[in-house]
């Protein structure tokens, strides 16, 4: 008789190699989005409108669970979870580049962007800039930020699911 097995919780299983990277993209695509959204914001001075922020909210749920996919099993249900938030990110980003573009309307107009100092909030919010929803506040060839989210949250999302659907050789 040879060496008895190990009990379940010593054995190791072996790593998917399609699923390591689809938990990796999910986890770092929305960290580089999130980064380059408070660079933009902070370094720059290009302050989020209100859909810029419904655009974050998905991405901050979607490193949650990218990091639940290295913590916690199974991690490949996590990683799904993520890359479907990551995908209703890039969906909110399409609405939103679409309003900057005239295509629809959309349901809000704009943003104040309040100091937290104290002093008097009735100057605060007349000497507040307002952040207009349908003016793109950067281009780049023509593609708004909200159209850059939509364009790499889109098709990270796509990535994710297809690495996932992938059999392992």
């Amino acid at each position: 008789r040879g060496p008895s097995p190990a009990p379940a919780s010593r054995r190791v299983t072996p790593v998917d190699p399609y699923a390591a990277r689809a938990r990796l993209l999910a986890l770092a695509v929305p960290a580089a989005l999130l980064g380059g959204a408070y660079v933009s914001e902070l370094g720059f001075g290009l302050y989020p409108c209100e859909m810029c922020w419904w655009q974050r909210w998905p991405h901050f749920a979607a490193l949650g669970l990218a990091a639940l996919a290295f913590a916690v099993p199974p991690a490949r249900a996590w990683t799904m979870l993520a890359g479907l938030a990551i995908l209703v990110s890039g969906l909110i980003g399409l609405f939103h580049a679409g309003v900057e573009y005239g295509w629809w309307e959309g349901v809000t107009s704009c943003a104040a962007i309040l100091s937290e100092e104290g002093g008097n909030p009735l100057e605060q919010i007349m000497n507040t800039p307002l952040v207009r929803c349908d003016e793109p506040a950067w281009t780049l060839a023509g593609i708004s930020l909200a159209g850059f989210n939509f364009l790499i949250s889109t098709a990270a999302a796509v990535a994710v699911f297809l690495l996932l659907g992938k059999k392992r050789s």
